[in-house]
């Protein structure tokens, strides 16, 4: 088992990285304010790895509620959320009572913000269980929901007591699903860690394939990467906002498309092409760099084009991004390879262009 921190003072918290970890629940036992869980996932998790971790938690001598979700990006808002505060005042849950998040992004950023404000606070903790969620979401304290108008555009700042990540339970993760998650890994590379980037350019066989010593090894660096931004920047003041790159053009195909037409990763792997592209256009990116950053995202089997939702489209969506600000859409792109910046450089006709370009 492999042992990270995410340092915040009286609010820092361990990321337990490993195989077969799920099923060690006197790991979790520590972090808990009292003997009495709920513990949230969703149904295509649950059938394959609710049963065996509620038990483990009642040997313990835990209280466990139980609460399933439906599964996807389009039910990640107010009516889902609301089942989780449903099972939870049914059940008499209290303030001592600790959320566990048992499922990928859209489990863990809903029941951080349940945990937010059920009773004005609660604990709660991470345990997830895609590849996305390990490297990214499940770190930092980021929860939110949707809204039709824009993707995460209601939650809180909300940091758990423990992020969990068993790197056996990838080995059930669909195909489209593993990629998905390469889209988060690759872009630590891109903003802050060259030689993870070349690193990843270089096992990338080796992580398609799910080789074991390979993830396990990807997982902890991405999440070391995240770890210190967050400690830097818990609130994206600054620089963790360089954690969004590609996102501001992802989100606004997830929302163009209808929430869950897209995975999160696949729209952030075509974001970050055009970020790219834009980047060259002001002159901080050669050709070669561009075509670097297709390259590793077609390898990975991402898609580098865009939804063809118009340029029009994509800048009313945009303009609903969290990065703008006093009306001022600001971007995260790229002054070389593994140094990405926040910037309002670019100019309307540069994005168009891009946005052109790449769908």
């Amino acid at each position: 088992m492999r042992t990270l921190n995410v340092e915040l003072d009286e609010r820092s918290y361990p990321i337990r990285i490993g195989s077969g970890v799920l099923a060690d629940s006197g790991l979790i036992l520590p972090y808990l304010k009292s003997k009495r869980v709920a513990v949230v996932t969703n149904d295509v998790v649950g059938p394959l790895y609710l049963a065996d971790f509620v038990a483990g938690l009642r040997k313990q001598g835990i209280s466990v509620t139980q609460i399933v979700l439906p599964d996807g990006e389009a039910h990640k808002d107010w009516p889902t959320l609301n089942l989780i505060f449903d099972g939870l005042l049914g059940e008499h849950c209290d303030r001592s009572t600790t959320l566990i998040a048992l499922g990928g992004g859209v489990v863990g950023d809903m029941v951080g913000f349940a945990a937010a404000t059920y009773q004005r606070g609660v604990p709660f903790i991470q345990v997830p269980t895609t590849l996305l969620s390990q490297v990214d979401s499940s770190v930092g304290g980021k929860t939110a929901i949707n809204h039709p108008l824009g993707k995460n555009m209601i939650g809180a700042f909300y940091q758990p007591k423990l992020v969990l990540a068993d790197t056996s339970v990838l080995n059930t993760l669909p195909d489209r699903e593993l990629r998905a998650g390469m889209a988060e890994i690759i872009k630590y590379g891109l903003i802050r860690d060259l030689p993870f980037l070349e690193w990843i350019e270089s096992n990338l066989e080796r992580l398609m394939a799910r080789d074991p010593a390979a993830l396990a090894e990807a997982v902890e660096r991405s999440c070391r990467n995240k770890a210190e931004v967050v400690a830097a920047d818990e609130t994206e003041q600054g620089e963790r906002a360089t954690l969004n790159l590609g996102h501001t053009f992802g989100h606004a195909i997830e929302t163009g498309l209808g929430y869950g037409a897209w995975l999160h990763g696949e729209a952030v792997a075509a974001g970050a092409v055009m970020a790219a592209d834009l980047s060259r256009r002001l002159g901080w990116l050669s050709d070669a760099d561009v075509a670097r950053v297709r390259e590793i995202h077609l390898r990975a089997g991402l898609p580098v084009k865009g939804a063809p939702l118009g340029a029009d489209r994509y800048l009313e969506l945009m303009a609903h991004d969290k990065k703008v600000s006093d009306g001022t859409l600001r971007l995260v792109l790229l002054k070389q390879i593994g140094r990405a910046v926040i910037t309002s450089e670019a100019t309307n006709s540069d994005i168009r262009a891009s946005i052109d370009a790449c769908c």
